[in-house]
């Protein structure tokens, strides 16, 4: 390494590595009061994104509530979470959080043995909330439902850290010559450790190729069967009975085709092949309308794929699939699988090659995340994976920084982590507390038997 790149690389090295070494200190200390006001917790999570009530303090310790700070602040998410005690008054307690924190981002709560969570949509849909909050409700332990949330929630939202986390000053007491002493063990190691972030830089690249050069493998496959529907469909503009809706959709279609092709082409990451499947999706379904206006019949609703297999197109019901070693959930099906599995058969899954042979692409490794999320967009993989090889590998923030995140369709004025005062949309907040933000209010004044 030449003089003069060392010099310029390592100061600004050594900056990050002791900011990192010091966010364990950043999680705001609970005020004293057993009697928390939703403007005291909302000051504490603008400083730090974990506030433990002391009336709270058994269901998550000093030394869990550190950690999972930073987990979320290495992560560089607007997610926020809060422990209180079981009698906290939950009447507009979401709403009201948001409001006197005044940061988009995810909301999580853990009241006495319950939990929920809102988010303003711009940082996580409302479908995916729920999912999210259903595929931990039955951890009863504070920390481990806390850590699967975190993990769950990481690898799906979108949005960046407030900057106010990173401006506190921790609050924690920690004397100049902690500091100092933190600092000198930085500067010694800190040749050592620039040269193992290129190292490491380099091993990601090479395995971010290596993942997508056998993803593309599987894409080429779904272009080419798109490809092959489109000359089956044998539609010709100027054929007896077309109308201009039919050819739109035609050449809906055909420009679908090509841009997935296009795309493919231009990939250089596998998170880079989320666009060529949402492609592919966006052009079954013109295909899908066309033949339903060719054929007479009612259009159909725009459905996700098929689950078990995209090339077989959009589905046309939801049905109960249990992975092997997993729980039930519901799955959106094409016809045919539907049929199997009403006659106890199974359906035709996608496999794909690996290390160990043919597997389904949910057991083939994480680059298949992003393929899968072009196909199932809008919040619905985190419920549909979970329990499964990738849906473990997603809800990680080490997956979120390898292969991209973000599954949801994220729009508005804010993004997470933004400063909106109480400018944002109170229906992303509503809902009683344990229902996953179902709409309405908190219940009639916090009612559990209907929510948080």
């Amino acid at each position: 390494m030449k003089p003069g790149v060392r010099t310029r690389s390592l100061p600004g090295l050594l900056l990050a590595l002791v900011l990192a070494a010091l966010t364990v200190l950043a999680v705001a200390p609970a005020p004293a009061s057993a009697d928390t006001s939703v403007s005291t917790i909302a000051q504490a999570l603008r400083k730090s994104p974990v506030y433990v009530d002391p009336a709270a303090s058994a269901q998550l310790s000093s030394a869990d509530a550190h950690a999972l700070a930073r987990k979320i602040k290495d992560a560089d998410k607007p997610l926020f979470v809060a422990v209180l005690p079981a009698g906290y008054p939950t009447t507009d307690l979401f709403r009201n959080l948001r409001t006197a924190t005044g940061i988009t981002g995810l909301y999580a709560i853990r009241l006495g043995d319950r939990f929920d969570a809102r988010a303003d949509s711009s940082v996580l849909p409302r479908t995916a909330v729920q999912n999210l909050v259903t595929s931990v409700q039955g951890d009863k332990n504070a920390k481990t439902q806390l850590d699967d949330f975190t993990n769950s929630a990481l690898a799906n939202m979108g949005g960046s850290a407030p900057s106010s986390w990173g401006s506190s000053s921790g609050g924690g007491g920690v004397s100049y010559t902690a500091l100092i002493v933190a600092g000198a063990v930085l500067v010694a190691g800190g040749a050592g450790a620039y040269t193992l972030v290129r190292r490491n830089r380099r091993r990601r690249a090479e395995e971010q190729r290596a993942a997508l050069d056998r993803l593309r493998v599987v894409v080429d496959e779904d272009i080419t069967a798109f490809g092959e529907e489109l000359d089956r469909l044998d539609f010709h503009p100027a054929e007896a009975g077309a109308d201009d809706a039919m050819r739109a959709d035609y050449e809906r279609a055909l420009d679908a085709y090509e841009q997935a092709k296009s795309s493919m082409a231009e990939a250089r990451r596998p998170e880079d092949v989320r666009a060529v499947t949402q492609a592919l999706e966006d052009g079954r379904f013109s295909l899908t309308l066309l033949a339903a206006r060719r054929e007479g019949h009612p259009l159909p609703e725009r459905r996700p794929p098929c689950f078990f297999d995209p090339r077989h197109g959009p589905s046309v019901a939801d049905a109960t699939w249990t992975p092997p070693g997993g729980a039930p959930r519901e799955v959106p099906v094409c016809a045919a699988d539907a049929t199997r599995l009403a006659d106890g058969r199974d359906p035709v899954i996608r496999e794909v090659d690996t290390d160990q042979g043919r597997r389904p692409y949910w057991d083939a490794g994480p680059a298949y995340g992003p393929w899968a999320g072009g196909y199932f967009g809008g919040g619905l993989l985190p419920g549909l994976l979970v329990g499964t090889l990738l849906g473990s590998m997603m809800a990680t923030p080490s997956y979120a920084a390898d292969y991209g995140t973000g599954y949801g369709d994220f729009g508005g004025g804010y993004d997470g982590g933004d400063t909106s005062g109480a400018d944002f949309d109170p229906g992303d907040f509503g809902g009683g507390f344990g229902d996953g933000g179902g709409g309405g209010d908190f219940g009639g004044g916090g009612d559990f038997g209907g929510g948080f």
